[in-house]
């Protein structure tokens, strides 16, 4: 009931403010026209035409019929609604999600390095030991396998154990957050200066390639590509790179040892004492080399706790007690090189 009063006053308010504002003002605005004009005929324009007020009053609304067909929705209660607005059927029309084969490969090499492309130049993007299992999408025409969590292995190294149907995951879409200008944010220019060594094998180097490629100037190191690999092993396992650079050129000969030349072995890796040669772990590339040591450092050594360059010392060359020493030597003195 509150409501319908509501309704009604709201209506006739609206009708008197109607009749105010339009109805009232008409009678003055015609007997203005019809009045006489007080101004000489001669300083009238003649090419403006005069209005008449009978006709002027004949095309004015009839405001008395407006006013009953609202008094009459009144009445009867007929609310005055907006047109509703359309509404849009989301669609349901979704194609099913394809499905694809997976085929489940166990590494048979002692250690395996995933490559970035299916070539054995490309850039290395992990290691995967022994025994690992991985699941393979597809293979390649020249032998390599694509894994499902992306890079590639070589068939070689790897034997088929079972295959399995899955659904493929559905497609992402790009999302690419604006500042408030809409302009995709540029990146920040960062300036790397490189870090004073110090006894951590943990400590961060702040090296780049072109001050790696500075420490290797002049050496049988230089122009071998080790740069990235040597980075790569910081930023994945946290390992020091002027400590890397410093086993590598202690344990090679700077490059020149027989194991460098011959097996692509930088830091005789696996080069026991009664057989050191045979024994010795044997590479693709010397890149691979510095994966395998970024591997084996983290693996056997950082996490058992052997985060100094005394300690790694005791379990790597414990029969050289002069190699700390000569490990931080060459760390030092390649630090000076990039400040120069």
């Amino acid at each position: 009931m509150l409501k319908q009063v509501n309704h009604s006053i709201f209506i006739c308010l609206l009708v008197a403010t109607l009749l105010f504002t339009m109805g009232f003002s008409i009678a003055p605005r015609v007997n203005k026209l019809a009045a006489p004009m007080t101004k000489p005929a001669a300083e009238l324009n003649s090419k403006v035409p005069l209005i008449d007020a009978d006709q002027f009053a004949k095309a004015q609304p009839d405001f008395g019929v407006l006013t009953q067909m609202i008094m009459g929705m009144m009445v009867n209660n007929e609310p005055i609604e907006a047109p509703a607005a359309k509404v849009v059927e989301p669609q349901t029309n979704i194609e099913p999600t394809p499905e694809v084969s997976i085929s489940n490969y166990e590494i048979t090499a002692y250690l395996l390095n995933v490559r970035e492309e299916a070539d054995s130049r490309s850039k290395i993007i992990d290691v995967v030991k022994q025994g690992s299992l991985l699941q393979v999408v597809q293979s390649t025409d020249n032998g390599w396998l694509e894994l499902k969590s992306g890079g590639y292995i070589h068939g070689s190294y790897a034997k088929l154990i079972s295959k399995e149907v899955v659904q493929a995951p559905a497609p992402q879409t790009a999302v690419m957050v604006m500042n408030q200008a809409g302009q995709a944010p540029a990146e920040a220019l960062v300036k790397s200066e490189p870090s004073k060594p110090s006894s951590s094998v943990t400590a961060s180097s702040g090296l780049t390639e072109d001050q790696i490629s500075k420490i290797m100037k002049d050496t049988a190191l230089e122009g071998q590509g080790l740069e990235s690999a040597i980075l790569e092993i910081e930023k994945q396992y946290g390992i020091n790179s002027f400590f890397t650079i410093a086993v590598m050129k202690l344990e090679s000969g700077h490059g020149k040892s027989q194991l460098a030349r011959t097996k692509n072995n930088l830091f005789g890796l696996n080069a026991l004492d009664s057989d050191a040669y045979n024994k010795a772990l044997t590479f693709s590339t010397k890149g691979d080399s510095v994966i395998a040591f970024g591997h084996i450092i983290s693996e056997y050594y950082i996490d058992m706790g052997l985060t100094s360059i005394e300690k790694v010392a005791r379990k790597y060359c414990g029969a050289n007690t002069n190699w700390p020493s000569l490990v931080k030597s060459i760390m030092n003195s390649d630090y000076q090189k990039v400040l120069t």
